[in-house]
Order: C-alpha cells, then structure tokens, then sequence
C-alpha cells in the first residue's frame, strides 16, 4: 500500500506538475489567442481604412468625372451654337449669292441683246454725226468712253460680297 500512496503521491505531484504545465500551456494558448485577435483587430482596422480610401478615392473620381463631362457638354453646346450661326450665315449668303448670280446672267443678257441689236451702239455713226465738233470732244467723249465698257461682260468677285 505504501508503494500505490508511493505511487499515488507520486501521481499527485505528477498531476500537480501536469497542472501547472497545463496552467502555463493554457496561458500560452490564451496570450497567443489574444495576441492573435489584437492582430486581426489591427488587420481589420487597417482593410477598413483601405476600403474608406477606396470609396473616398472613387467618390473624388466621380465628382472629377462630372466636372469633365459638365466641361465637353458646354464646350459641344456652344460649339452647336457657331456651327448653327455658321449655317446661317452660309444659308443667309447661298441667297445673296444666287440673287447676285441671277443679277449678273441679266445684265449680261442685256448686254448680249445690246451688242448683237443692228448698230445702235456704233461709234463710227456717232463721229460722223458731228463732222464739225472739235476732235477732243470727239476723243473725250462720255458716251464712246461708256459704249466701250458695253461690250464688256460685267465680272464679279468674292469680294463683292463682303458689303453685303
């Protein structure tokens, strides 16, 4: 018997040692554990200020986006504006010049009409009418000045239009 309370203390101070290295691994395990849920408190605080800067950095994004696009809708509206002006004023100057083409085919068909009607506009007949007028009156003459520039085509320019 003494050797089973031999063995029995001697199982108890096993088991007090199993008890005390049973209280150091729980502490162990318990400091690790803590350790471990300041880390993943630590890990979560820092995913969460990265998912705060994400949006912050998508909402900065966004606001920038919308200035930009609030820019390129003005800038194509008041580019429709000019091209609208523009097509105006080519429409506007379509007429004037369709107008100032029809007045032009005229005169030149009066022109025409003129210079082919039987010798109304003969110079030779005029000086033989004055056989007694002085010769520079002959040579200066408005009306042989003006039957001169009968005969010619009238010619018109881009620039006619600009007083327009």
């Amino acid at each position: 018997m003494a050797s089973s309370s031999g063995n029995s203390s001697g199982c108890s101070s096993r088991d007090g040692q199993n008890s005390a290295s049973e209280e150091d691994l729980q502490l162990a395990m318990d400091q690790r554990k803590r350790k471990r849920m300041q880390s993943n408190r630590e890990s979560a605080r820092r995913s969460r200020m990265r998912k705060q800067k994400h949006l912050d950095d998508l909402i900065a994004q966004v606001d920038q986006l919308r200035k930009d696009n609030n820019q390129i809708l003005t800038s194509v509206n008041i580019t429709t504006q000019h091209y609208m002006n523009i097509e105006s004023e080519n429409s506007v100057l379509r007429a004037q010049l369709l107008e100032l083409t029809q007045r032009l085919d005229s005169l030149n068909d009066i022109l025409n009409f003129i210079n082919t009607s039987s010798g109304i506009l003969d110079t030779t007949d005029q000086h033989h009418h004055h056989p007694h007028a002085h010769d520079d009156f002959i040579n200066n003459n408005p009306m042989d000045t003006n039957t001169m520039f009968l005969n010619q085509p009238i010619m018109a320019s881009p620039d006619i239009f600009q007083y327009y």
